[in-house]
């Protein structure tokens, strides 16, 4: 069983910038891959970015450019800097870690950001 914990979220102006971090419970150095996901209510699930063992990287269209995702295996935490926030960056961010055949998920932060 892994645990994760998001923090970092929060209220912020339009174009400000949020770090989150997602914080395991055992180390990250054996996840195939980590990454955030985003949904508000009715909404459907989007992914935001995901990082891989190797370090390979993707984002959604609507985030590059201005979302980083990284990770610190010694923590074993992965990050997600988000810049030029928008309105429509609002939502519920959950990180997600995939470890042999089980996907793991955090318990969400919010993320609102006013215009």
């Amino acid at each position: 069983q892994v645990q994760l914990v998001e923090s970092g979220g929060g209220l912020v102006q339009a174009g400000g910038s949020l770090r989150l971090s997602c914080a395991a419970s055992r180390s990250i150095f054996g996840a195939n891959a980590m990454g955030w996901y985003r949904q508000a209510p009715g909404k459907q699930r989007e992914l935001v970015a995901h990082i891989t063992s190797g370090d390979n990287t993707r984002y959604a269209d609507s985030v590059k450019g201005r979302f980083t995702i990284s990770r610190d295996n010694a923590k074993n935490t992965v990050y997600l800097q988000m810049n030029s926030l928008k309105p429509e960056d609002t939502d519920v961010y959950y990180c997600y870690a995939n470890f042999e055949l089980r996907t793991y998920w955090g318990q969400g932060t919010q993320v609102t950001v006013s215009s």
